[in-house]
């Protein structure tokens, strides 16, 4: 039996380091754990997100996080953690703006909020309450370089971190890891979902779109 292994998950930056323009967004988790850690024991996956808002362009896509959400809540181990979205209009300059000044336009910006520090805080937490003897964190982000050192050198835990962004590994995650992995599409591929699940509430289907 490996060791009790915890996953922590930046959802939005696996989403958009691996998943976004690929046909594997329908991703089980449970797999992906177990097809790059094969000789750890999976205690916990933790899955930091926020949920989307309907946009002009996509109103669909809530509606597909949502039943992508419903999917991972079949998985025995796994914690949905919501941080949200802020939304305001700023002036931003257009890219090829005739004549010497720039030329302005008023944008809605759409930043999420919370995941980062979420992640933070529960891998730091469960350090202190020797909730695992591994940490995984899957992300690219290099805000995480100061909870993943305090947790490797003041609390002397193993942690490792499974790049989604492959061509662009974080030198800051890489000099504070204990190990680091690549999250590559031929692994993606074969830790799908099967297209039919079902839950407590009825049998649901991956979105067509996905």
């Amino acid at each position: 039996m490996g060791l009790k292994t915890n996953v922590y998950i930046d959802a939005f930056n696996l989403y958009y380091g691996a998943l976004r323009k690929t046909p594997y967004r329908w991703l089980d988790l449970a797999k992906l754990c177990q097809f790059m850690l094969p000789k750890n024991t999976i205690h916990q996956i933790k899955y930091f997100t926020a949920l989307v808002k309907p946009r002009p362009s996509n109103r669909s896509k809530p509606v597909r996080q949502q039943i992508y959400l419903r999917a991972l809540k079949t998985l025995p181990n796994i914690e949905i953690v919501l941080g949200h979205y802020l939304s305001h209009p700023v002036s931003m300059p257009l890219a090829d703006s005739p004549g010497k000044k720039p030329q302005y336009v008023r944008v809605i910006k759409t930043e999420e909020k919370g995941s980062d520090v979420n992640l933070a805080t529960h891998l730091l937490s469960d350090a202190y309450e020797n909730n695992y003897d591994i940490a995984v964190i899957i992300s690219n982000d290099s805000d995480l370089a100061a909870p993943i050192k305090i947790v490797a050198n003041r609390l002397k835990k193993v942690v490792g971190v499974l790049n989604p962004h492959g061509r662009y590994p974080s030198q800051e995650l890489m000099k504070h890891a204990n190990f680091f992995k690549t999250v590559r599409e031929g692994i993606l591929s074969k830790c799908q979902f099967p297209h039919t699940l079902t839950d407590e509430h009825g049998t649901f289907h991956k979105p067509d779109i996905w």
